[in-house]
């Protein structure tokens, strides 16, 4: 196993206080591997196995454990003197479930580590059970740093490595089989269709699937552009995809997207005010392998997977991330954590004129001194525009921040 420091880190971090620690993430980022690489740590720390349990519910072996009376038996059956470690994947297979996280933080000398790939997990009673007494961590696919690392790449020919990044996306399997196409396209198929199937239609009992496969192509096609419930109704509508859709049901498919990581939507704030704004947000991908799966490898659109990449990349270095609009201008993306905010705008290319000056007004309309960067594939030697920075992409993905 390949250790993904990021995630272990935080992780080792919150052991042994009080807090649950909550993994999430869309499925086939790492979660489970996540457990893995903790439970190893935990042994080489002097932790006895007899210490740890660990249950996957994905397995067979568990199957008898149906509702939280049977996962609480099964645990307190299980420990041993001192702290135990219990290591629960996909426990939101078992009905109930947070009312046995609850009793186990109440009645037992017992650390938890809990992973799932929804946010029903999160949605659930526990955060009403246990308000203010877990942890999220958030776990993406592969950033292009570690991409380079698990297929041992060094840092020769970076944009052709950075191409084959957007290709086939980050879901960290693939360094095993990306020489081999058709396992490529049979790999990230299946595992859009778990997503879908599992996380989506069975999760929420949909009978409408047409609908929320159009919706999703609608949104994977338009990465990037302002989105709205109605924007969506108006093409399914009048394209006649699908039969008479409206506002609100589009708007619950919006949200189920969003809670099986499949997809994540960026507000729109007011710079000035630092209002939320409630209309047109963007959308992107948790993984531009997944999109390339939906819409075919022959409709990469570069400038767009780019803005997708920068997002998921904020996403990963713990910002809170926004689209920013000031005046009659819009702003890429406004990156905010305890200590700084920064303006970013994504572009392939400054060398056409007017796009230059399209990219540099949006930032210098902002009147404050806050870092703001303009991200490009160029390799520019004039890399500051009155205080502007400009990086190229590349370089910026592989900065330790």
């Amino acid at each position: 196993m390949i250790i993904r420091e990021n995630y272990l880190k935080k992780i080792i971090a919150a052991k042994d206080t009080e807090f649950i620690k909550v993994v999430t993430g869309v499925r086939r980022s790492g979660k489970s591997t996540l457990l893995l690489m903790f439970k190893d740590y935990l042994l080489n720390c002097g932790v006895k196995e007899d210490n740890i349990i660990h249950i996957n519910f994905e397995s067979a072996m568990y199957d008898a454990i149906y509702d939280y009376k049977d996962l609480y038996k099964y645990v307190k059956d299980k420990l041993k003197k001192g702290r135990t470690y219990l290591l629960l994947d996909e426990v939101q297979n078992v009905s109930s479930w947070e009312k046995a996280i609850n009793s186990f933080n109440v009645d037992f000398d017992i650390d938890i580590y809990i992973i799932g790939s929804n946010a029903y997990l999160l949605s659930s009673e526990l955060s009403t059970l246990l308000s203010g007494r877990y942890i999220e961590i958030k776990m993406y696919p592969l950033s292009f740093k570690e991409y380079l690392i698990f297929n041992n790449y060094d840092n020769n020919n970076l944009d052709d490595k950075f191409k084959e990044y957007l290709k086939y996306g980050g879901l960290p399997a693939l360094s095993l089989i990306k020489d081999n196409d058709e396992l490529v396209l049979s790999y990230l198929n299946d595992i859009y269709n778990s997503i879908v199937k599992k996380d989506i239609i069975d999760r929420n009992n949909l009978k409408d699937t047409a609908l929320l496969e159009n919706i999703i192509k609608f949104l994977v096609t338009n990465i990037g552009s302002p989105i709205s419930s109605t924007k969506i109704s108006d093409y399914l509508n009048s394209n006649k995809i699908v039969e008479k859709s409206n506002h609100q049901t589009i708007d619950n498919y919006l949200n189920m997207l969003e809670k099986s990581f499949i997809m994540y939507k960026a507000d729109r704030t007011d710079i000035k005010s630092k209002a939320l704004l409630k209309t047109l947000g963007k959308y992107y991908i948790s993984d531009t392998g997944i999109r390339n799966i939906i819409l075919g490898f022959r409709n990469i659109d570069e400038g767009h997977l780019l803005e997708n990449v920068v997002y998921l990349e904020l996403l990963r270095r713990s910002y809170k991330v926004n689209i920013g609009k000031t005046n009659e201008y819009e702003v890429d993306f406004v990156a905010e954590n305890p200590n700084t905010i920064k303006y970013y705008q994504v572009t392939q290319s400054l060398q056409n004129d007017e796009v230059r000056t399209r990219e540099l007004r949006s930032l210098e309309n902002i009147n404050d001194n806050y870092e703001k960067i303009i991200l490009t594939m160029d390799k520019t030697i004039n890399n500051d525009y009155n205080g502007i920075k400009v990086i190229n992409i590349i370089d910026w993905l592989l900065l330790d921040e």
